[in-house]
């Protein structure tokens, strides 16, 4: 069984297990209230998950910050829309307080309707900059793979895939990510 399988096997038979709510709000800038199953916890996770990584998984739409062996906390997030979403390893190579946000070439050409209107950009903090309060930059071999784990203005997408390819996390729980995770942290997403 190579490692992929015994991370997925081990999620799969229960190996990680709910305890207390990480502290935090529960109401968005819109005052939407995210749903208690869908708010961060502290949990148990099998001991072969390295600390110091994040770790998620698209299809369960929940990402794992690993704090120390058996122990991680859990967010709930939004991914990509289907064959969108980011897949491999990483490493996060760089960290922002209210990004500004461009749409990708690739983003205005599939959906010139959608992103046209901002191909110039979003200052940080915009309503509409759908980075949120923070964003994690995914590198890869050197290289920015254009991927981020961010914030959201939209936290009623939590649980779903809706995005154009990002792990988007509501504004208050990336906040408390983005402070626990340093530059360099290694990112696994299966």
């Amino acid at each position: 069984m190579n490692r992929r399988q015994m991370m997925l096997s081990a999620l799969a038979a229960g190996g990680l297990g709910t305890a207390s709510a990480v502290q935090g709000q529960t109401l968005s800038q819109s005052n939407y209230r995210i749903p208690r199953h869908l708010m961060p916890r502290q949990i148990e996770v099998d001991e072969s998950f390295v600390p110091g990584t994040i770790y998620a998984y698209n299809e369960q739409r929940m990402l794992y910050w690993i704090t120390e062996p058996g122990r991680a906390i859990r967010y709930a997030i939004a991914i990509g829309a289907e064959g969108r979403e980011f897949r491999g390893t990483a490493h996060v190579a760089r960290k922002a307080e209210w990004p500004s946000w461009r749409p990708t070439a690739t983003m205005v050409r599939l959906e010139p309707a959608v992103y046209g209107p901002y191909r110039s950009g979003l200052p940080g903090g915009h309503p509409r900059n759908p980075l949120g309060a923070r964003a994690l930059y995914l590198y890869r071999g050197g290289r920015d793979t254009l991927y981020r784990i961010h914030g959201t203005p939209q936290p009623w997408t939590l649980g779903r895939s809706f995005s154009s390819g990002c792990l988007r996390l509501a504004n208050e729980h990336i906040e408390d990510l983005y402070d626990r995770v340093p530059v360099g942290t290694p990112v696994v997403v299966v």
